[in-house]
């Protein structure tokens, strides 16, 4: 399901002494099936901008496309919207409330109206997409650790089988192990599911090696647009504005100037060990 956004500005308190404008004149195109990063500082506009995607705010001026309809022309089709978009907000396990895993994820599908057969068809693929195994499903997700509370969240989103998917620092408070672990399962589940992903994160380690496609936003407005490689290449440009590319990116710019043959556009752990292990490999072969 593709996105697109034309033009899209949004002004919080408008015609008051604390008009502000979030986002100014955005325009962005999103094929169906794209894995996206939206990066950017603290008050760069990033969460103005999820917000907008299933019309939990309203533009300023400017319009929302889904699969090439207007989100914001007629309030009649809102559920259906956000049927389609689903929205995971940090923190999403605070709002799990029932008494099973099963009964929680169930809870977007049942108030669907769906059938209880559709209904046990999609929870179980949801929590088998995230990898909450069968005999956690009976269990009180309260017992659960924080990235498996975390994963039930989402399944609970998924379950409503969104064609759009927007992370919002999906792994925030987790651990590093907790969050390798939810990482991996989102990778694993736009692969299976084939579904747009918008993650928004400000680990740029986790973003390098997951999207297709990043996003910069800067004061409201697009700083830069393209793949991982053109992004991180302008390294010195993005700490200019908070930013940073992946650490292992200075690592193999030190190696270069040492005199090491490397490329400069080497951003994950997976592809430097890589090019390392051929570049050591020459050496001593040589």
């Amino acid at each position: 399901m593709s996105i697109e956004i034309k033009n899209l500005t949004h002004i919080y308190n408008p015609n008051t002494s604390f008009e502000r404008k979030a986002i100014d004149n955005i325009n962005i195109s999103i094929p169906d099936g794209q894995f996206v990063g939206l990066i950017g500082h603290t008050g760069s506009g990033k969460s103005t901008l999820i917000q907008h995607l299933n019309s939990l705010v309203k533009p300023s001026s400017g319009h929302v496309l889904i699969d090439g309809e207007d989100i914001n022309l007629d309030k009649k089709n809102l559920k259906s919207v956000r049927q389609k978009v689903g929205l995971v907000f940090q923190y999403p396990e605070h709002q799990l409330f029932e008494v099973t895993v099963l009964k929680d994820v169930a809870f977007g599908p049942t108030a669907m109206g769906l059938s209880e057969e559709e209904i046990n068809e999609r929870v179980n693929e949801a929590l088998d997409v995230v990898g909450i195994s069968p005999e956690l499903h009976g269990r009180s997700p309260f017992e659960l650790s924080g990235g498996q509370k975390r994963r039930v969240a989402i399944a609970g989103v998924l379950a409503m089988r969104p064609k759009i998917l927007v992370l919002d620092e999906p792994t925030a408070g987790l651990d590093p192990r907790g969050r390798e672990e939810l990482f991996d399962r989102i990778k694993k589940m736009h692969d299976r599911l084939k579904i747009t992903i918008i993650l928004v994160s400000h680990s740029m380690e986790d973003v390098a090696k997951l999207v297709d496609r990043i996003i910069v936003l800067e004061n409201g407005i697009i700083f830069d647009d393209g793949t991982p490689e053109k992004v991180f290449k302008r390294g010195e440009e993005l700490e200019e504005i908070g930013l940073a590319a992946p650490q292992i990116s200075y690592l193999m710019s030190a190696l270069k100037a040492q005199g090491l043959d490397v490329p400069d556009d080497v951003f994950t752990v997976a592809d430097a060990e890589e090019v390392l292990f051929e570049v050591f490999r020459g050496d001593i072969s040589g």
